[in-house]
């Protein structure tokens, strides 16, 4: 029988629990650690849906998923506990490269971690909550990367997932692309090796990087559609010479995305999740991805977005071919790329409602008003 008795944070407030200390997937030791995290919903033992930010996300999933997240919403928090903790590494309240030890922040000292350390993390931390079984885990990206190991490492916590918009292992492109972020953040003369925290903050390679990413979170189409070959108002780039401050529109787009996450997220952070993507690989020690997938006893859904740039179409599809038990698959028609996720909230609200549906017992599958076949494809 599942215990009702746990004491959960009020709700929306942000709270931090010590997990102990940690040690990685590779071998580093971490001295102490903790997980903050949010929650929505009142707990009654094996309601909880946990929720996986992305990279630059954090837990409080009632502002990033608004539409989603709430009273008579998809993830309804009249009948669910919905939770969501701060990754591990991260910079908003769990223990990452910007935390205090030995009375200085982590910099160059912490160590590099893997997804399965973070969801080994957020085991740990369920575990000093005592909360011993979860409806549904749920996530993107980053967090749909998570969600996958979740699957494989603790299928038996679980009764489903929902794994949307991520690949079962970084290819060589991503890690490429990523990697072309870290180097930015790196060759900022004020990283110093990430021991900048008592100095000036490198924020013209944070802002690089982002400007790098964000080309790969949104769709062609639809950044071309926004700006095309136009100029940033009362700007010439088609001048003699080129200058800097005179930029195209898209240029001034990238520029406002770079440096808005200056304002809110760490640089050393950044390095340290991006690489946790690059080491993203759930075939290894598993005998290969195929091998891994076939293994998955958790009851899975599959959504990606067809104009997905970052994680393609295809590596969904990948999954869903190979994976042992696949719930359905959902495909996002958008032009805003591997975003759409996060702000195609019609499409999502009908996609998790079917996923909620369909993870109780004995449920069948519909969308709007026609039924299919558990593992079939639908379009929303």
């Amino acid at each position: 029988m599942v215990s009702t008795h746990v004491l959960l944070a009020d709700e929306g407030v942000l709270t931090t629990i010590p997990i102990g200390s940690f040690t990685t997937e590779a071998g580093a030791d971490i001295a102490s650690v903790d997980i903050a995290y949010q929650r929505w919903g009142e707990f009654r033992g094996s309601n909880v849906l946990l929720i996986e930010h992305a990279l630059t996300g954090d837990s409080d999933v009632a502002t990033w998923w608004c539409d989603l997240v709430g009273p008579g919403k998809a993830l309804d928090t009249d009948s669910w506990c919905v939770i969501a903790t701060n990754v591990l590494g991260g910079c908003h309240g769990s223990t990452g490269p910007s935390s205090d030890f030995d009375g200085k922040p982590y910099g160059s000292r912490f160590p590099a971690i893997s997804i399965r350390d973070q969801v080994e993390a957020e085991k740990r931390f369920l575990d000093v909550l005592g909360i011993t079984k979860v409806h549904a885990v749920i996530g993107g990206s980053m967090g749909g990367a998570r969600t996958l190991e979740w699957t494989l490492l603790y299928p038996e916590m679980l009764q489903a997932a929902c794994v949307i918009a991520v690949s079962a292992r970084a290819s060589a492109w991503q890690i490429g692309i990523q990697s072309a972020q870290i180097s930015a953040i790196e060759r900022d003369p004020l990283w110093q090796g990430g021991d900048y925290y008592e100095g000036e903050y490198p924020a013209e390679g944070l802002a690089a990087a982002r400007r790098i990413a964000h080309l790969t979170y949104r769709g062609e189409m639809e950044i071309d559609e926004r700006f095309g070959t136009s100029a940033q108002a009362g700007e010439n780039p088609l001048g003699p010479y080129r200058k800097p401050d005179q930029r195209f529109a898209v240029n001034s787009y990238l520029d406002y995305q770079g440096a808005k996450l200056t304002q809110r997220f760490d640089a050393g952070s950044y390095v340290t999740l991006t690489e946790s993507l690059n080491r993203h690989d759930i075939g290894r020690g598993r005998g290969g991805l195929n091998k891994a997938l076939a293994s998955s006893e958790v009851p899975t859904m599959v959504v990606g977005v067809d104009t997905d740039i970052l994680y393609p179409y295809h590596q969904q599809e990948h999954i869903s071919r190979n994976l042992g038990n696949l719930l359905a698959m959902a495909k996002l028609s958008s032009p805003v790329g591997h975003d759409a996720f996060l702000v195609e909230g019609r499409q999502m609200d009908r996609i998790l409602r079917n996923f909620i549906q369909q993870s109780l017992p004995n449920a069948t599958e519909s969308v709007d008003g026609v039924e299919y076949r558990l593992g079939d494809e639908y379009i929303i």
